[in-house]
């Protein structure tokens, strides 16, 4: 016979292991655009942010059983809520009222067919880059394929367990998700999700422990039908509002100016962390962040600003 305390205390305890148990399933083209897109299903203004149970995972299924169980789980990433149909929701930047922050972001790029010229001796990583970063303190979100996960397992794991950093989605093949998308083949719409998902495996698979539910589409192209077909992965789609200029740009100082000219409070910076690529934007980072930390300015990670525009804190 269990007297009404123990029911209690069983049925909390139930409450805790669903939380738990929801937990448990956790795990750009060549040259920097400005997003080409159809209107965003939402922005940062669509609602209050939501927190899926894990990159990959339905927001349905990452609601909490009870508000016992909503209380016992840890807090995870901030997300925004769908947009309208349930559509993936946008964000650009935050709330320019919400404080001198800017997030300083990193597309680390390799498409799913350069392996040959990786193993040719081409890099798309930037070890100096991230070390950079490192040295001079900076917060920063790695928009990371699948397919660089592979190539570089060593550094994706350093990454993802260093908490300066935080790893988000940038798909596996870095195919785009719509057509005429600056020369990248396309990933057929019944292939989207399953393209998200492989990168969220393959970060897994080189020991990145927390993923964050955050996509970047490759050269920021999308539209509603690309938006339905990755909303059953409960990510907050991530743009831009500043783009950098790093990619196969020669001259660092211009590539300086062109990010201290553009950003505002709460801005989204898209850069590149592909040497190959984006050869000078290490140097342009040692003029960025020392710049605009004397007019004021804090580095976040995204998931900061997401929480910031969703009064989350």
């Amino acid at each position: 016979m269990i007297l009404p305390a123990c029911r209690r205390q069983a049925a909390a305890l139930c409450a805790l292991t669903t939380a738990l148990a929801a937990l448990t399933g956790c795990g750009t083209p060549e040259r920097p655009v400005a997003a080409r897109t159809a209107a965003p299903a939402s922005t940062a203004a669509s609602g209050p942010a939501t927190t899926p149970a894990s990159p990959g995972t339905s927001a349905s299924a990452a609601s909490p059983a009870s508000p016992s169980a909503a209380s016992a789980a840890p807090s995870r990433p901030p997300t925004l809520a769908p947009g309208p149909a349930g559509l993936t929701p946008v964000f650009r930047s935050a709330p320019r009222a919400a404080g001198r922050t800017v997030a300083l972001t990193f597309d680390a790029d390799m498409t799913a067919d350069q392996g040959p010229r990786a193993a040719a001796g081409e890099h798309f990583d930037n070890p100096g880059l991230i070390a950079a970063l490192r040295e001079l303190k900076v917060p920063s979100t790695v928009f990371m394929t699948g397919r660089w996960a592979e190539e570089y397992p060593d550094q994706a794991r350093s990454l993802g367990r260093d908490p300066r950093f935080e790893i988000a989605n940038h798909s596996y093949s870095h195919h785009a998700f719509t057509g005429d998308c600056y020369g990248l083949p396309t990933v057929p719409e019944d292939r989207m999700r399953t393209d998200v998902e492989r990168a969220y495996s393959a970060f897994r698979k080189a020991g990145v422990p927390d993923a964050m539910p955050y996509f970047r589409f490759p050269g920021g192209c999308y539209d509603s039908r690309a938006l339905r077909a990755v909303s059953g992965t409960g990510v907050t789609a991530v743009q831009w509002d500043v783009v950098s200029g790093d990619a196969f740009a020669t001259d660092a100082d211009a590539v300086a100016r062109q990010v201290l000219d553009g950003v505002r409070p709460g801005s989204v910076v898209v850069m590149h962390c592909t040497r190959s690529a984006a050869p000078t934007t290490e140097q342009a980072v040692r003029t960025i962040v020392p710049e605009l930390r004397r007019r004021g300015y804090r580095f976040v990670r995204v998931s900061e600003l997401i929480a910031a525009a969703s009064g989350r804190r």
